[in-house]
């Protein structure tokens, strides 16, 4: 399908007059080695595959925008809930609670697996734009394209992190206190007002309702949320160690491999974790293949919920066959 198809297919087309069909995703659950994924399924199953990863602190209701142009543009639509998050579960009881880098991008591809995907194309932000980045990094074979919303993000976990100036650190807040047992308490008690002043701190420009957040709340009700959230923010600073079995890829990820697929990059202009630069020369060398690189006005961290079109526009304009 070509770009002129998809944007009549997509939102911005309602505004002509043309009418989208509307998709009721179908709830599904698959088996992989670790998790039983709780994932949502639309479109065509004969389209090709797009799997949409949402990020901290979220759930699959952060791609309603995305994945219905997309579905009716004739992909198959693919959007699983994170590990410690919704209804993804752990299949053992004893396994370890974790959500290191390294184990997300596993995730990604172990999901793939379990549903005989020899190539698909991937978009996420935040935890899920890492694990769509170290997944593309290390798996070039099985990712046709990405759409990366807040540039690269594999992290070196061996290394202590280096301070950064005072406003940056001072964003960063969160993770210091989750790196404290007070922190872990504090999430634990205060799940759902936490994360509301995350979503309200780092998209200050949009103005979601209580309906909005609640209906997504319910998915850090997940038994495992706080340890996976817990463990991610403490490994990445070394105060927590990781599964044995990843410590080789966390190796290879410490050296920051370049994404040699064709990629765009998305930026929300009001960040509140961090407002993107005009022009990046880090991003130019991480992505040998970038197509395009986006800073989104009017939106901030949770683009896919703000700028739905923004996100679904990239992800056709890189699907769409030359013209």
């Amino acid at each position: 399908m070509n770009r002129r198809a998809f944007l009549k297919s997509s939102g911005v087309a309602m505004a002509t007059g043309f009418t989208q069909r509307n998709v009721t995703p179908m709830k599904r659950a698959i088996q992989t080695p670790v998790l039983n994924i709780g994932f949502e399924e639309s479109g065509d199953p004969a389209g090709f595959p797009i799997v949409l990863l949402h990020g901290f602190p979220d759930d699959v209701r952060a791609w309603d925008g995305v994945a219905m142009p997309l579905a009716n543009a004739g992909h198959r639509v693919l959007v699983p809930y994170l590990r410690g998050y919704g209804t993804t579960r752990f299949r053992d009881s004893a396994a370890p609670r974790m959500a290191e880098q390294a184990a997300i991008g596993q995730d990604l591809i172990d999901f793939a697996d379990a549903l005989a995907l020899p190539r698909f194309a991937v978009a996420g932000y935040d935890w899920g734009g890492r694990a769509a980045c170290v997944a593309t990094a290390l798996h070039p074979d099985r990712v046709r394209a990405a759409v990366l919303i807040g540039g690269y993000s594999i992290q070196d976990v061996f290394s202590p992190p280096r301070p950064a100036a005072p406003e940056a650190e001072a964003a960063l807040w969160y993770q210091w206190y989750f790196n404290t047992e007070r922190g872990r308490l504090g999430l634990a008690a205060n799940r759902r007002p936490l994360c509301k002043l995350l979503w309200k701190t780092w998209s200050p420009t949009w103005h979601f309702t209580d309906e909005t957040f609640e209906e997504t709340a319910k998915s850090f009700d997940n038994p495992d949320f706080v340890d996976c959230v817990i463990h991610s923010y403490r490994h990445r600073n070394l105060n927590a160690a990781g599964e044995p079995r990843f410590d080789a890829v966390e190796r290879r990820l410490a050296m920051r491999p370049k994404v040699e697929v064709p990629t765009i990059l998305l930026y929300g202009a009001d960040d509140g974790i961090a407002k993107p630069a005009e022009d990046s020369p880090t991003d130019r060398e991480q992505f040998p293949r970038l197509v395009a690189r986006r800073i989104v006005a009017g939106a901030g961290h949770f683009l896919p919920r703000e700028k739905p079109d923004a996100v679904s526009m990239a992800v056709t304009d890189l699907l769409s066959p030359p013209r």
